[in-house]
């Protein structure tokens, strides 16, 4: 038996979301504060027998903020599972409390916690009239979270993912709609104490690994005193016997040392003296306190390590941070095996960012032996070394709306080929791209360097301040990854920059061309042919897809650097290229002669006598805040982006405001009147067009305007 569905709403930063699980290992990715460890934590509410009572009472908290007035709401946490076993036992648990009825034996059934108001007020609320608004704002302002009741039901059929089936039960509060009832059938029936699904699951939550040292401290949260404490269950008492003996003897010895008797009595005459008989303690002794009991025996002990080849053993607080977490780990799935061995009807292993001070290579052995038949492992983790070795088609990927997250399951819809193919292409760096809030997919080393040192340059902001991950395909293919951004699976911006490698010289051929020219001229026309054809297969596959874009370098990416306006930043690079001086002056001559021919072409020479990526790393050396990005680059962010804060846009042209400071101290006055638009631009006085004619007063020629003109 496995979790293969979970619905989550309105439960902390989920208002609507749907988790899809299969058997064995599944990953949960996403960035800080997307809601992993909330997961985790409904799941465990759910199917962990440890958590205490009052977790089952939520609090206001626990509602999405996005409701703005949460009273009245529901919060849901559903899972389906698949899998149940046709033993009757099962069966039988399932078929009482948590499956619809059918006439055969059960292969799906649901579980779910509703935390809901109770019956006094849900009858309230349906004697409403529709658009008594009024009278349900005093309903819901009474209402505190005392009010509210937690239910644990089954047989449930209700898609609680449905806004409308949602109305019909919680209510429509917009319209002051509630429907009469207050007990749907659909909800499932609620499950009867004696058959409580805690019981018979296993479930061991690994959390994340934050202070390894001082769960070693605490009794509650030792591992190892955990599974010292689960073995000495089964231990004979009678052969715990003789130890108990021992240790009787061992604390007599202790108090019997001479020394100790006399310290005794040194302090009973201390206190006669000080204090007198009558006012003195009636007996007094020192004693050893070493336990006698197994329990506190084995608290007692503790585990030492060595980490080097040197024979030395050191307790946990001695080991490296990744040491010791490593221990803990293997101590918490050493619990889950003995777990694992109470023969339960289904197993859960929860590990929650077990990558904390693990080294990478430790990482991914990790992920790929922790496998196990009878037991399903949900992880979670924003590690890449971990992803990269996750199986695509058990990924949930979270994403972060405002005050709202969603999950994304990106294998959905495609074939098993082409699952396979995005699974042996999401390497370490690739795999990034399921993390990133917005990806660009480049073709190569000079835009994977380049593209995030233009942008930097031009706005004052890395393109990880602006959420965006640049992400190197090394070729033209890229459709095997762009197909994950799609409506049904990774709704995240996804700019496709590509190169259409349109013919920019005479590619005439004449026999009296040097061989090596006319190989260029032959390649220069195949290039050309080759990213029409590519135009035609990109335009086709993002048409109709929000959520993916194209866009193109007329010609190739260098070249487009060039005829953008940047030649005296690539002038800048000849010198490190070329060494003779009759060389150097014919480079920059061309580069400087106003003719694409001439200087796209001595670039693309420059480019490859260097190598691609070697020459994007000169050239991101020699660039300055006069960059110019080319606009189909620009057009290529603003899409991943999307809408730019107001905030945002003072912080890029205050950057520009103090690059040119920097370079023209006069400027001081002109800028001056420009800090104050800024602060009535900040303070909505003056709109995008009215900021947009005070940077062009005080920012005269600067390359800054194109970009802001492409602003909405």
């Amino acid at each position: 038996m496995h979790i293969s569905k979970m619905t989550l709403i309105n439960y902390r930063n989920f208002r609507n979301t749907t988790l899809k699980f299969q058997r064995g290992v599944n990953t949960i990715i996403g960035e800080n504060g997307s809601g992993k460890s909330n997961i985790l934590r409904a799941i465990r509410l759910l199917l962990d027998d440890t958590m205490v009572r009052a977790a089952y009472r939520l609090e206001e908290s626990d509602f999405n903020r996005s409701l703005g007035e949460w009273r009245g709401h529901w919060i849901i946490i559903s899972v389906e599972f698949e899998d149940i076993s046709a033993d009757e036992a099962v069966q039988a648990l399932f078929l009482h409390g948590t499956a619809t009825l059918d006439d055969g034996p059960l292969a799906k059934a649901t579980y779910n916690l509703i935390f809901r108001p109770k019956k006094e007020i849900r009858l309230k609320l349906a004697a409403l009239d529709v658009f008594d608004d009024e009278e349900l704002t005093e309903i819901r302002r009474a209402i505190t979270i005392d009010d509210y009741e937690t239910v644990f039901t089954g047989r449930s059929n209700a898609d609680f993912s449905d806004p409308a089936v949602y109305r019909t039960m919680v209510g429509d509060f917009d319209m002051c709609h509630f429907s009469s009832e207050t007990e749907f059938p659909e909800i499932g029936a609620k499950v009867p104490g004696f058959l409580s699904v805690t019981k018979e699951v296993s479930l061991t939550f690994i959390q994340a690994l934050r202070d390894v040292v001082a769960e070693f401290h605490n009794n509650r949260t030792n591992p190892l005193f955990s599974l010292l404490k689960s073995k000495s269950g089964e231990i004979d008492p009678v052969s715990m016997l003789p130890i108990t003996q021992m240790v009787q003897n061992l604390n007599a010895s202790i108090e019997g040392l001479k020394d100790v008797q006399s310290v005794r009595e040194h302090i009973r005459e201390t206190i006669n003296d000080a204090a007198g008989e009558t006012y003195s303690p009636a007996s007094l002794s020192i004693r050893s306190d070493l336990p006698d009991e197994a329990e506190k025996l084995f608290q007692s002990l503790r585990l030492f390590v060595g980490e080097s080849a040197d024979g030395y053993e050191g307790a946990i607080h001695e080991l490296s941070l990744g040491g010791a977490n490593l221990i803990y780990l293997t101590l918490k799935l050493l619990e889950f095996k003995y777990q694992r061995e109470k023969l339960a009807i289904a197993n859960f292993l929860l590990i929650e960012e077990p990558e904390a001070h693990i080294h990478t290579h430790i990482q991914k052995t990790l992920f790929d032996r922790i496998s196990y038949t009878d037991a399903q492992i949900i992880y979670t983790t924003h590690s890449t070394h971990i992803s990269e070795v996750s199986n695509v088609s058990n990924v949930n990927i979270l994403g972060r709306q405002g005050s709202m997250c969603e999950a994304y399951q990106p294998a959905t819809g495609l074939e098993p080929s082409q699952i396979t193919s995005i699974q042996r292409y999401l390497d370490a760096v690739r795999s990034n791209l399921l993390f990133a809030k917005s990806v660009l997919l480049v073709e190569g080393d000079a835009e994977e360097i380049l593209i995030p040192v233009l942008v930097k340059k031009l706005l004052g902001l890395s393109v990880d301040e602006l959420g965006i991950s640049v992400i190197n395909i090394r070729s033209t293919g890229f459709k095997n990854v762009a197909i994950l951004f799609h409506e049904i699976r990774i709704r995240k911006r996804c700019a496709i920059v590509t190169d259409l490698d349109t013919i920019f010289f005479d590619v005439t051929l004449d026999h009296a061309d040097p061989e090596a020219f006319a190989r260029r001229k032959r390649k220069a026309m195949g290039s050309q042919k080759a990213g029409a054809e590519r135009k035609v297969d990109l335009d086709a596959l993002v048409a109709g897809n929000p959520w993916l874009s194209t866009f193109y370098a007329t010609h190739t990416f260098e070249v487009d650097l060039v005829s953008s306006g940047n030649q005296e930043a690539i002038v800048r690079t000849v010198d490190g290229i070329y060494k003779a001086p009759s060389t150097i002056i014919e480079a920059v001559t061309a580069l400087r002669s106003g003719q694409l021919h001439h200087a796209g072409l001595r670039t693309l020479m420059m480019a490859e006598q260097e190598g691609k990526g070697w020459f994007a790393i000169l050239l991101a050396d020699a660039l300055d805040h006069q960059v110019v990005i080319p606009a189909y680059i620009q057009q290529a962010i603003l899409f991943a982006y999307g809408q730019f804060s107001r905030s945002v846009i003072i912080r890029i042209v205050q950057y520009r405001a103090a690059c040119l400071l920097r370079t023209d101290p006069l400027a001081h006055t002109r800028l001056a009147i420009l800090k104050i638009d800024i602060d009535r631009f900040r303070r909505e006085e003056i709109d995008l067009m009215g900021l947009r004619a005070a940077v062009a007063l005080a920012l005269p020629g600067d390359c800054i305007h194109s970009f802001l003109a492409r602003l909405t």
